[in-house]
């Protein structure tokens, strides 16, 4: 009898998107460049003709930093992208050899340039936010090896670090305590955000060594303590606002949090696959939060 040879189907490449675009995930961009624009909205500081700093401290927040960081990773995890997204670019070939190196390190070299004309607060903090992508990702420390530090240095990226640069380069000065807080507190609350993102890439994951909270403490588990990770520092934020004296704002992030406390039970019925709607749906509310808060922080500095 002749045997019959069965062809694997062929893997269509996406269209519409250059392969090097695609590689710096502009749908990633949103997070830093969100957090840029809440720094500046709590400076408390009027716009006049700082527009240009503005706008140039969100391109570099978003498509030059945390694009540098998402080219980064995808280079140094190609072998773990063959296995969970084989159609990424780089393991599909469409980036062929080093070529998403190149872009990484080129993206740095000119993230560091632009960074040049906000000042020394924006240059330092783009030097920390391009040290932490390149920790994140790259041997030695490759920081994702480890889910606690990995999602910490995630949070602070995406989160606290281009809040504090821009109300820090709106000021030119270090930004007053309560931002640096309200910061800190919403960066606590991505790490759980970040621990939703890794539920997509358990088996990679898991074959290859990388110790994400989901491979650590096992899906149901590493959902619960993401939902209380994202919640308890909501809870702190309403607190102090209520200490300031801005009870509406304070009223609107509880209207909020407790509209992302429904969304959670959902979530919890099935987190591998209700990760990505949560992320469209109570991630949005959290960022909302986010901005509340921000002009809370206004009319706090307001009053002095």
């Amino acid at each position: 009898m002749e045997a019959v040879s069965v062809q694997k189907p062929v893997q269509v490449p996406p269209r519409g998107m250059p392969a090097a675009l695609e590689l710096l995930k502009p749908i990633t961009w949103f997070a830093p460049m969100w957090a840029y624009g809440c720094g500046v909205v709590s400076s408390g500081l009027p716009v006049g003709d700082r527009w240009g700093v503005i706008i140039l401290g969100v391109v570099l927040a978003g498509p030059l930093v945390c694009g540098t960081s998402q080219a980064a990773n995808d280079w140094f995890d190609r072998e773990v992208d063959a296995i969970n997204e084989p159609d990424r670019p780089i393991p599909s070939g469409r980036l062929p050899g080093r070529t998403g190196l190149y872009i990484a390190i080129g993206w740095t070299a000119l993230s560091l340039l632009v960074a040049t004309a906000l000042g020394a607060w924006g240059f330092g903090a783009a030097v920390v936010g391009l040290a932490l992508a390149w920790a994140y990702s790259a041997p030695p420390l490759r920081l994702k090896l480890n889910g606690w530090w990995g999602n910490a240095a995630c949070g602070a990226c995406y989160e606290g670090l281009p809040w504090i640069t821009g109300s820090a380069v709106m000021a030119a000065s270090r930004p007053d305590w309560r931002i640096m807080t309200m910061a800190a507190l919403y960066s606590v609350g991505a790490h759980g955000i970040m621990t939703l993102n890794d539920f997509k890439s358990v088996e990679g994951d898991r074959r290859t060594g990388v110790g994400s909270l989901p491979v650590r403490l096992g899906v149901p588990q590493a959902a619960r303590f993401a939902c209380v990770v994202m919640a308890v520092p909501q809870v702190v934020v309403i607190a102090l606002l209520l200490h300031w004296g801005q009870s509406v704002h304070a009223g609107a992030v509880a209207l909020l949090l407790a509209t992302q406390l429904a969304l959670m039970g959902r979530l919890l019925r099935d987190p591998r696959a209700l990760a990505p709607w949560y992320n469209a749906t109570g991630t949005s509310l959290y960022v909302i939060g986010m901005l509340v808060t921000a002009f809370a922080l206004r009319f706090v500095a307001s009053l002095g």
